[in-house]
C-alpha cells in the first residue's frame, strides 16, 4: 500500500490517491466523513473549522461500496476556495491583476513555520507558496487515508483509539481509564470537548485553553494512540528500516508541529531499572503466549508482540500567535512582527485524531507487506491461520 496527497490550504481541493488496497473491502464515503468531522472538532479550534465542512468524494477504486483493487482516489473540496480564486489561481496573472492580490503576497516569515527555510529551498520570494502546502490543512487527507486504513484494520479485528493525555502541563490520571475497554474509551473520548478520558483533567484543560486564547497565545500537549488486536511478528528485526517502532515513530513525527514520540513507558525508562521496564512472558492454553505487563508498548525487537501497541506524540504549541513574534522581511531585511494567519489556540484534540489515523495507516501498510493482500477474504484467512500458528508455537 502506498499513497500520495496533493493540494494547497486555500486551493480548490485536496486529493489523495491510495494504491494497494485489497479488493472486496467495504468502503463508503460516510466511513471517512465521520473521521473528518472529528478532526475538525475539539475545544480550541479556530474559525477555519466553521468555514470548511470537510466531506470526501470517492472517484475511483470503489464500486457499489467495495474496493475493486485499483487505486482509490479521494477528494475534499475547499469551501473557502471562492474567496481565493484570483489569489491562488493556476493561470498566470494578467495585465489587469488586482492590486489586492499583490498585497496578499507574504515576505515576512513566521517563526516556527516552514516559511523562511521553505522559501530558501524552493526560491520563493512570495512565502505564500510555502505556507499553502506546509499548512496542517494537508492532514485532512492524512485522516481520510487513515479512515480507509482503519476500515481495513477493523475487518481484521484490529482496533484503534486515540486520546489526549496532556495539554499545557495538565496531565491525565491513567488510573481513571486504565480498566476501560477500547470501545468504552472511544465513547468517552468522542463525547469529551478535548478528546480526553479523564473528566477532571478535561475540565482543567478546557479552562486553560480559554485562558490562553484571551492572552493571544497557544498551548501544546501529548496524545496517545492505542492499537489492539494486532498479531505478533509485524515488522522485523533483520534490517533497521523494517522495524515497526521506527515506522510508527516516523509516522507520528510526520504530523505538523509534532516534536517528540515515545512507545510504552518511553522516556520514563531512563529513570528505571530493567526489572521494572521489561515485560515478563507467560503462556496459557486459551491465549498462547502473552506478556504479564505492557511497559514496552506492544513492541519488542522492532516487532509487534500481540499486546496493545501504545504510542504517544508531543505537539508543540502552534507558532501562529495573535500576539506575533518578531521576524525579518525577506525583501527589506527590516524587523517586523510576523504576519497572522488564522490560528487555533490549541489544536491538540484535533491532532489526536490525526495521530490515530497516521498510525493506523502505517500499521495497515505493514500488515499488507506481511500477508497476501490481493483480496480481503484471502487476507482474512491468512491472518486467522497465522494467529492460530503463533498461539500454538
Amino acid at each position: 500500500m502506498r499513497f500520495i496527497t496533493a493540494g494547497e490550504s486555500h486551493g480548490p481541493q485536496l486529493t489523495a490517491i491510495i494504491e494497494g488496497l485489497p479488493a472486496q473491502m467495504e468502503l463508503t464515503a460516510e466511513m471517512i466523513n465521520k473521521e473528518l468531522k472529528r478532526r475538525q472538532g475539539g475545544h480550541g479550534r479556530g474559525r477555519r473549522m466553521q468555514i470548511e465542512k470537510d466531506r470526501v468524494e470517492i472517484s475511483s477504486g470503489v464500486r457499489h461500496g467495495k474496493t475493486i483493487g485499483s487505486p482509490v482516489t479521494l477528494t475534499v473540496v475547499n469551501d473557502d476556495w471562492k474567496h481565493w480564486t484570483s489569489i491562488m489561481g493556476v493561470e498566470p496573472l494578467g495585465e489587469d491583476v488586482n492590486p489586492e492580490d499583490v498585497k496578499r503576497q507574504i515576505t515576512r516569515p513566521r517563526p516556527g513555520h516552514a516559511d523562511l527555510v521553505g522559501g530558501m529551498k524552493y526560491g520563493h520570494r512570495d512565502l505564500r507558496n510555502v505556507l499553502e502546502r506546509s499548512s496542517a490543512r494537508e492532514t485532512t487527507m492524512r485522516v481520510a487515508i487513515g479512515a480507509v486504513a482503519k476500515q481495513f484494520l477493523r475487518q481484521l479485528d484490529i482496533h484503534t483509539v486515540a486520546h489526549v493525555t496532556e495539554i499545557g502541563g495538565i496531565e491525565t490520571d491513567p488510573a481513571t481509564y486504565a480498566n476501560l475497554s477500547m470501545e468504552e474509551l472511544r465513547e468517552i473520548v468522542e463525547e469529551d470537548p478535548v478528546y480526553c478520558a479523564d473528566k477532571e483533567a478535561s475540565a482543567k484543560m478546557t479552562e486553560a485553553i480559554d485562558d490562553i486564547k484571551k492572552r493571544g497565545d497557544t498551548l501544546g500537549g501529548v496524545v496517545e494512540v492505542i492499537i489492539e488486536g494486532c498479531p505478533p511478528g509485524i515488522g522485523s528485526y533483520v534490517q533497521f528500516d523494517r522495524k515497526m517502532d521506527g515506522k510508527l515513530a516516523g509516522a507520528m513525527m510526520s504530523i505538523n508541529a509534532f516534536k517528540g514520540v515515545e512507545v510504552g513507558l518511553g522516556f520514563d525508562m531512563a529513570k528505571m531499572p530493567g526489572s521494572e521496564v521489561h515485560d515478563e512472558i507467560s503462556w496459557n492454553e486459551e491465549l498462547g503466549y502473552y506478556r504479564k505487563s505492557n511497559r514496552l508498548g506492544g513492541l519488542e525487537g522492532g516487532m509487534t508482540t500481540g499486546m496493545p501497541i501504545v504510542v504517544r506524540g508531543v505537539m508543540k504549541p502552534i507558532p501562529t500567535l495573535y500576539k506575533p513574534l518578531e521576524s525579518v522581511d525577506i525583501d527589506t531585511k527590516e524587523s517586523f512582527v510576523a504576519t497572522i494567519e488564522r490560528s487555533d489556540p490549541c489544536a491538540v484534540p484535533a491532532a489526536s485524531v490525526v495521530a490515530e489515523h497516521v498510525i493506523a495507516t502505517e500499521m495497515a501498510k505493514a500488515i499488507m507487506e506481511e500477508f497476501r493482500s490481493d483480496t480481503m477474504e484471502g487476507l482474512q484467512k491468512d491472518i486467522e491461520q497465522y494467529r492460530q500458528y503463533v498461539k500454538e508455537f
